[in-house]
């Protein structure tokens, strides 16, 4: 497995990539992502950085996790709490389909668990109150 620190950081193309395999023309993927045709094109050949929004933007008009979509644009490194979502995205064993499948599930979890501490510490809180 590749380090997570060496994932290139070509956005546009990764995003060409998740399209084509989607089968998406351009223009759908434009619409469905709330950008212009011309501006994803732009996007997809380089020749653009797209803000955190629009690629959060992408990212969901593609069905694949936001985090992943900012970790390949840079926006995202381990220090951030990323690193599994880094492996996963850098493992060249896994298929596209894989990688988003195990991303989705990780987020979940991370989700879950996020709730379910806050819940805890509810229940803690009340307990404490006169």
């Amino acid at each position: 497995m590749s380090d997570p620190m060496d994932i290139p950081r070509d956005i546009g193309g990764f995003i060409r990539d998740l399209r084509r395999n989607a089968r998406i023309s351009l223009r759908e993927l434009a619409d469905r992502a709330g950008v212009s045709n011309p501006y994803l094109s732009q996007i997809e050949r380089g020749l653009r950085k797209p803000s955190a929004e629009v690629l959060g933007q992408i990212a969901s008009a593609l069905r694949v996790s936001t985090p992943l979509m900012y970790l390949r644009a840079g926006l995202l490194n381990e220090k951030d709490g990323q690193g599994v979502l880094a492996a996963i995205a850098a493992d060249d064993d896994l298929t596209l389909g894989q990688k988003q499948s195990l991303t989705q599930i990780y987020e979940t979890f991370r989700r879950e668990n996020a709730r379910a501490a806050q819940d805890a510490e509810r229940a803690h809180d009340s307990e404490e109150t006169p």
